[in-house]
């Protein structure tokens, strides 16, 4: 189905993000760059929360659809991939943590898209490692969009940074486990 409930929240992701990168593109007089963290900041959450919301209507209002299946990672890589861009030219995250970051969800996604036509997408379904990681990330890029002192004590280029780190990290070891995952079908298959 292509224009189900879920579907829409998920089109309304993707057509968050050339909002969320003009945003930076705006002049200092136009708005200032305090506003334009806190902006993408709730863009990005805005986002963040669609993605779950999306997946519990899908689920809750039994409106499931493999295009929907389809476009939801799709929406969440192209916003993470988004920000992630968007703090490398804002100096807030370094050219190689995002690399290895983007560079995992392209592997992952070709290695699902394979298992998925060799008929083996199951062992390649999203793990706990996963959601850890996903959660990790986003909290990152959110503490980093902001950048601002948070209560007047939390340093949230500080937290967001080692959060970033931990994401990383948690990227490369998630990678790692769908592809020994994947090992026994490839070898099947090669």
């Amino acid at each position: 189905m292509l224009f189900n409930i879920p579907n829409l929240i998920t089109w309304l992701r993707i057509l968050l993000i050339p909002l969320f990168i003009g945003i930076f593109y705006l002049s200092d007089a136009a708005l200032s760059m305090h506003h334009k963290n806190l902006l993408a900041t709730a863009i990005f959450a805005v986002a963040a929360i669609s993605d779950w919301l999306d997946g519990y209507l899908a689920r809750t209002l039994n409106q499931t659809s493999a295009f929907g299946a389809f476009l939801d990672p799709v929406a969440d890589k192209l916003m993470v991939v988004s920000a992630l861009i968007i703090l490398v030219w804002l100096n807030r995250v370094e050219v190689w943590i995002a690399c290895i970051i983007i560079g995992r969800e392209i592997a992952v996604s070709a290695l699902r898209e394979w298992m998925a036509k060799i008929g083996a997408a199951k062992s390649v379904a999203v793990s706990f490692l996963g959601k850890i990681k996903t959660i990790t990330q986003m909290t990152a890029i959110l503490l980093l969009l902001y950048q601002d002192t948070l209560f007047r004590v939390v340093n949230t280029q500080l937290i967001g940074t080692w959060c970033i780190y931990i994401a990383a990290i948690l990227t490369l070891w998630s990678m790692v486990y769908y592809l020994k995952k994947a090992m026994p079908q490839a070898l099947k298959r090669a």
